[in-house]
């Protein structure tokens, strides 16, 4: 089967192309060879010493998305999920804001998104994490939900930026 394909010793290519959208519309999700390289340079740099510290699974509720679910997805034109380069992760049973602290201070990384804080706890729902094989920024954000125009939008801000006294 195509999808048993070991990344790590701790993540399959099986946890990074599934998919309930793409399955519902028949979507073919199997990244082609670059962002499979990609996907292995990111758990062999970040996710599998990740994991390694923490000593508990990860798991991956997004990670390659293929152009057509990509747009099905309405997500980004320019996602590092569709060259295979980054992944949204949670860590069951810790906190994600602790856990996105410790990739931020200890591992290589191109972009961290701490994912729509709680204003009063400050935890946050997910992490978006990304590796690039040619060249990492160390780029670290915060996701917030902001009203506009009677809609919400998604509003990045540096993770210096205290966005709670706002």
């Amino acid at each position: 089967m195509k999808n048993i394909i070991t990344l790590s010793p701790n993540f399959y290519l099986s946890e990074f192309t599934r998919s309930e959208t793409a399955d519902r519309y028949g979507i073919d999700n199997f990244p082609d060879q670059d962002a499979l390289d990609n996907l292995i340079a990111l758990c062999e740099n970040v996710l599998q010493p990740l994991r390694e510290h923490l000593d508990t699974p990860i798991t991956i509720t997004s990670g390659y998305r293929s152009p057509e679910l990509n747009t099905k997805l309405s997500g980004s034109s320019t996602s590092q999920h569709l060259s295979g380069e980054a992944a949204d992760i949670v860590v069951s049973g810790m906190s994600n804001t602790e856990v996105a602290d410790y990739i931020r201070n200890n591992l290589t990384f191109d972009q961290l998104i701490y994912e729509y804080p709680d204003p009063d706890t400050g935890e946050i729902d997910w992490i978006h994490v990304s590796y690039s094989s040619t060249y990492n920024r160390h780029e670290s954000l915060i996701a917030v939900k902001k009203y506009h125009r009677k809609t919400y939008q998604t509003v990045y801000y540096p993770y210096t930026y205290d966005y709670f006294d706002k």
